[in-house]
């Protein structure tokens, strides 16, 4: 995965950046009526959202909050969330997980825009039952 890469994962479309900082960027495009992941936390991870076009509906600890364009969205550790995108225009946002290691899930589970059908491929039973099986080795505990 390089950063003039696309990717589609869970529905969403992300482009990851080099960094040299102990953190992961990646900038995110989710497309109208699109669900997020399951809610979940990071034990080990703080997690940003930054809003730079459209809104976003996030559940956070069970409490619901828009985020439109420039809203920061700050999730430390062991923070229930998730997110959708519930209205009829895309949402664009970056995304940083601190420290560096996140990037992982998105190179296991992503699909290169490249490929016919990724924005489908990515959302396919059986994507979405390797993400459920497997996504505590990347510090992603769904609840």
């Amino acid at each position: 995965m390089n950063q003039s890469e696309l990717f589609w994962v869970l529905g969403h479309e992300i482009r990851p950046q080099d960094i040299t900082g102990d953190y992961d960027l990646i900038s995110g495009t989710t497309p109208a009526q699109t669900q997020g992941p399951p809610p979940h936390t990071h034990q080990r991870y703080h997690e940003v959202f930054i809003v730079t076009e459209g809104e976003m509906e996030f559940v956070i600890d069970g409490r619901p909050t828009t985020a439109r364009k420039g809203d920061v969205i700050n999730l430390p550790p062991d923070t229930i969330h998730t997110f959708a995108n519930k209205t009829h225009q895309p949402c664009q946002w970056i995304n940083i997980h601190s420290p560096k290691g996140f990037l992982q899930f998105f190179r296991e589970f992503g699909i290169s825009s490249a490929e016919n059908n990724a924005q489908m491929r990515s959302v396919s039973p059986e994507l979405i039952q390797g993400v459920m099986k497997n996504a505590k080795k990347y510090d992603m505990h769904i609840q």
